[in-house]
């Protein structure tokens, strides 16, 4: 089936048509799942994957005094994939309800649940609350230091769905967002921060503004139309020479977390790899095909796994 798909049909115009959700819930909750972006699990995998690289990271420093921090990345991975599929599912309901009135506005939103008039607000609002309490719930399985670390991600959280209106930086905020994982996962295992996942912190915010901003490239003429400010209005035409910068920084940023945390060698051949498929994408954009650019977007969950799978090579080969 195609994938532009009339509200009428309980689907929704930018998501795939074939998915898991239409084809295991009752219709009834497709609405709800649309808000949460069940159908598009790219967004979820993209926050979680901070976190990942986080605990791998700090596993890793931990491993050599203490072979039980195996078995707590383990338990971490599970509450950070838990928390993420929760909260990127309250924070895209947030967005929605906040972008209400723009989503309507823009052809590949307009046919979402709450345009669509699938859902009140009201709904949308409980079934926030709802994953709020889930990732609550995840949050406080974690240390003292973590879960008041995690309370302040909400801060800017609350800040992104406005940053578009006053900013031609929307992306940036999203990246301190989707971000904050990487402080979380060595928060979890040591109790506090430190260089290695602050550098972390910082390269992951770079990779997001990156990729979020070729994702923008397809909403870039309706958000002429309407106003809606972003760093691909911003960046225009050649957005080649920002891209660069930006992946060169979390690429160098990234190198530097695994030097300050003692990273081991396996580790900086999946960060070469990695760096290496972000070269292809900035070579191979095309800003003008819609398409494109959603698969480069989507392309970058594999970029970020691929920087997981070393860091996890680098701690088996720690323990062995």
């Amino acid at each position: 089936m195609n994938n532009t798909i009339s509200a009428d049909s309980g689907r929704v115009q930018d998501a795939p048509s074939n998915n898991w959700v239409y084809r295991v819930l009752p219709r009834a909750l497709w609405p709800y799942a649309q808000l949460a972006r069940w159908d598009r699990p790219i967004g979820w995998q993209l926050l979680l994957l901070p976190c990942l690289w986080s605990a791998a990271l700090a596993a890793g420093a931990a491993a050599g005094s203490d072979p039980s921090a195996f078995g707590r990345f383990l338990f971490h991975c599970f509450l950070f994939f838990a928390g993420s599929v929760a909260m990127r599912g309250a924070g895209c309901t947030y967005n929605d309800i906040v972008d209400h009135d723009i989503d309507m506005e823009v052809a590949r939103t307009r046919s979402r649940p709450l345009p669509s008039g699938r859902v009140s607000r009201l709904q949308a609002k409980v079934f926030m609350v709802l994953q709020a309490i889930v990732g609550l719930i995840v949050l406080l399985q974690f240390n003292s230091f973590a879960i008041v670390l995690g309370v302040l991600s909400l801060a800017v959280v609350a800040i992104y769905p406005f940053a578009k209106r006053f900013t031609d930086w929307p992306q940036f905020f999203l990246g301190l967002a989707f971000s904050w994982g990487a402080l979380m996962g060595w928060a979890a295992e040591f109790g506090g921060v430190s260089l290695a996942s602050v550098l972390l912190y910082a390269a992951a915010v770079a990779w997001t503004i990156g990729y979020d901003t070729i994702y923008a490239y397809q909403d870039r003429e309706d958000d002429e139309l309407i106003g809606v400010r972003s760093t691909a209005r911003r960046f225009g035409g050649n957005p080649r020479p920002w891209l660069i910068g930006l992946y060169g920084v979390a690429t160098l940023f990234i190198l530097l977390s695994f030097l300050a945390a003692g990273a081991g060698l396996v580790a900086y051949v999946g960060l070469l790899v990695a760096a290496a498929m972000l070269t292809y994408q900035i070579l191979v954009l095309n800003i003008h095909d819609p398409a494109q650019c959603l698969a480069l977007f989507k392309f970058n969950g594999i970029v970020g796994l691929i920087i997981f799978i070393g860091l996890v090579l680098a701690l088996l080969i720690r323990l062995i």
